[in-house]
């Protein structure tokens, strides 16, 4: 299978919109494919109102944005992927068909994936060409920040295949899980459909209303979650003893007739009490509003899961650790002459980063000057393994001088330099410019102090990073002072 540096999206909607701001954040270029060409205005207004929570999610370096094309041809679209991604409406027979024509287009080696949530892909693949390249990988809205996507091979599904799709999900920032044979429904929608079974049962004999339910697992298990799914968390309730405990003790009740497997019939009356209890939920906020409440609280939540590395702040953690090692790898291969201040940081002003005036507040100049010396640090050997020793380089000290104006969108890159070396400490000299005209934005003079983290004192740094970084240093020098 390919590396994928183009996604092919066959069919937009919703969940296609997801797909595209998620893969366009992370790098990867993006063709999608609507036979309505109207859905090219709906695409780019959704991946436009997930950009400010995608923004929040991570201060990590980004490589730059991918690129979006929109295209009625659906064949065209075929030719141009590395990797396929199916969201058309959920019938099966459209669903064959469409995938059929496409698989004739697409080269064998592009891995076909559907966003189907409950389809069998054993019965999607049939009729495709090379359909050992075919797999359901089914996310959750909104797809670019919840991490989850199920992935399920069919039949004819190849090993292959489900590396090279978990690979470069994976890549994206996402959580892949395999499930282990195909089943209707898959894994979450079956768990999630039981639930919302029962919600029907209580609105349609007025146990309770929308709000009701709603408040029941947001206050309660909702939180738990987040982080723990069911079954750690009834081990816990087991107490020391755990699950076995916990089914001895309660397993009893498994047999009250408190559920209800079957749904309610969905008479107009049900459907008029759904309606009114979540339009007053809703309170008069758009779907948009509300879509962006939502995003809010969800990066919220991952980056308060993120130091604990459980749930979804793992697969964070693990998407930053990528992030920064890329940064750091691009870095070592700009590094071509040492005498040369060293080109580290390429970025740009995120709308978020601007301030009251229009232009990019003083935190995140501190930011960017941060993301050059984590390069240059992990090019020099201070990687997250050094710090995992117990050995880490500390700021002591920063001067910031601003020079320039950085408004939002703008182009920017950090060159520097390694002005002095010793075994405990290392002084660097940033510059900040904007790519259009290469005028200087601003520098900053930092003094860096290698400390012992457990005792927290200061202490000599391992041979080989004072090596490399002294290396820097007088080839540095050497240049400063021909360009003099």
């Amino acid at each position: 299978m390919r590396q994928v540096r183009t996604l092919g999206l066959l069919g937009t909607g919703v969940i296609g919109g997801g797909w595209a701001a998620r893969a366009l954040h992370f790098g990867i270029d993006v063709v999608a494919a609507d036979l309505k060409p109207e859905m090219q205005e709906w695409i780019r207004g959704a991946i436009a109102n997930a950009e400010g929570a995608l923004a929040r999610l991570t201060l990590a370096p980004l490589p730059p944005k991918g690129k979006l094309s929109f295209t009625t041809d659906l064949h065209a679209m075929a030719r141009q992927a590395d990797f396929i991604q199916e969201n058309i409406p959920e019938q099966l027979e459209l669903k064959q068909r469409v995938l059929a024509d496409v698989s004739h287009h697409a080269p064998a080696d592009v891995v076909i994936a559907s966003s189907t949530s409950g389809l069998m892909p054993s019965d999607l693949q049939r009729g495709m060409v090379a359909p050992q390249r075919f797999l359901v990988a089914h996310p959750f809205n909104p797809v670019y920040l919840l991490p989850l996507v199920e992935l399920v091979g069919g039949q004819r599904t190849s090993a292959a295949a489900l590396d090279a799709a978990s690979s470069f999900f994976t890549y994206i920032g996402m959580h892949a899980l395999r499930v282990r044979r195909e089943v209707p429904g898959h894994l979450t929608d079956r768990l999630q459909e039981a639930l919302w079974r029962e919600i029907l049962h209580m609105v349609n004999e007025d146990v309770a209303t929308t709000g009701e339910l709603d408040d029941s697992i947001v206050y309660g298990p909702g939180l738990r979650w987040a982080a723990m799914g069911t079954n750690l968390i009834y081990h816990l309730a087991g107490g020391e003893p755990g699950m076995r405990h916990m089914l001895r003790q309660f397993g009893p009740c498994l047999k009250w007739p408190w559920t209800k497997l079957e749904a309610p019939e969905l008479t107009e009356a049900l459907i008029d009490k759904m309606v009114a209890g979540t339009q007053a939920q809703a309170a008069g906020r758009s779907i948009r509003e509300l879509e962006r409440l939502r995003d809010d609280y969800l990066v919220a939540i991952q980056q308060v899961l993120k130091p604990y590395n459980i749930g979804a702040g793992a697969t964070l953690r693990a998407l930053e650790e990528r992030l920064y090692e890329a940064a750091a790898a691009g870095a070592r291969e700009r590094i071509t002459d040492a005498g040369q201040p060293l080109r580290l940081v390429e970025t740009y002003v995120r709308p978020e980063w601007i301030d009251y005036n229009g232009h990019m507040t003083d935190s995140r100049y501190l930011q960017v000057f941060g993301d050059a010396t984590d390069a240059l640090f992990r090019y020099a050997g201070v990687d997250d393994a050094y710090r995992r020793s117990g050995r880490a380089l500390y700021t002591v000290e920063t001067h910031v001088s601003h020079q320039a104006e950085a408004r939002a969108l703008e182009p920017l890159y950090v060159t520097t330099r390694v002005l002095e070396v010793d075994d405990k400490r290392v002084r660097l000299f940033h510059s900040l410019h904007r790519r259009r005209d290469e005028a200087l934005v601003a520098t900053a003079e930092q003094l860096y102090l290698h400390v012992n983290t457990p005792p927290g004192k200061a202490s000599p740094m391992d041979a080989a990073v004072r090596a490399r970084l002294a290396d820097l240093q007088a080839a540095h020098r050497r240049g400063h002072a021909q360009d003099r």
